[in-house]
């Protein structure tokens, strides 16, 4: 499995940016994640969806701002990130987790068995 991802870019503070994270195989029964990695620190856990999406989980600094979604049947996961600050500036990485990975390990990345290549999101104030 290849995972796309795309959508990123610069955006002033307040701002949105919808992120898109294309599969080149089906995806309905893989949990999925985002993460990102801002320059100088280690990489962080910012979203998952199950794989039915019937279940979301955020990151304490994204809650109430970010949100996902997932289409299986174009295999895709979308990030809407609204409300972005400075601080969100980062590379933005979509992940598919391990067949039969427990959902209760969403936020940690040995979770997640296929990475893509990432997209830059800057925010400026």
């Amino acid at each position: 499995v290849q995972l796309q991802a795309s959508g990123g870019g610069l955006v002033q503070a307040g701002g949105s940016l919808r992120l898109s994270c294309e599969a080149s195989g089906r995806i309905v029964t893989y949990d999925m994640g985002w993460f990102r990695q801002a320059v100088g620190k280690e990489r962080e856990f910012v979203a998952a969806i199950s794989g039915s999406g019937s279940s979301t989980n955020y990151a304490d600094s994204v809650k109430g701002r970010f949100s996902l979604s997932r289409d299986n049947a174009k295999n895709t996961v979308d990030l809407q990130m609204n409300n972005l600050k400075p601080e969100d500036t980062a590379v933005y990485y979509c992940a598919l987790a391990r067949y039969g990975s427990r959902w209760l390990e969403f936020s940690m990345e040995t979770k997640y068995e296929y990475w893509g290549q990432g997209t830059q999101v800057t925010v400026s104030s």
